[in-house]
């Protein structure tokens, strides 16, 4: 039974990966782009955790929380060039 629902998180998660990148291709706006490509490490991290409860190894957690926290601060850079136009102050 846990077979087939890491089966299912895959496809759903898959597709979610499909459609954030769809939105980050033709988002309307940079802010639109921006939330796409973060909602996309969000995803990502959750694919990682489920490819690691499938093969029963915490390697893949460790990978996971090192690409959540280069989400944050990438995103963090995204938006505070987004809002004042540069990055470093």
């Amino acid at each position: 039974m846990l077979i087939a629902a890491i089966y299912i998180a895959y496809g759903m998660l898959g597709l979610a990966l499909l459609l954030n990148l769809w939105r980050a291709v033709r988002g309307p706006t940079l802010p639109d782009r921006a939330l796409a490509l973060d909602t996309m490490y969000i995803n990502t991290v959750a694919l990682l955790m489920i490819f690691g409860i499938h093969l029963d190894d915490n390697l893949y957690f460790e990978a996971g929380l090192l690409i959540a926290m280069m989400g944050f601060v990438g995103t963090t850079a995204i938006c505070k060039y987004l809002l004042r136009g540069d990055i470093i102050e």
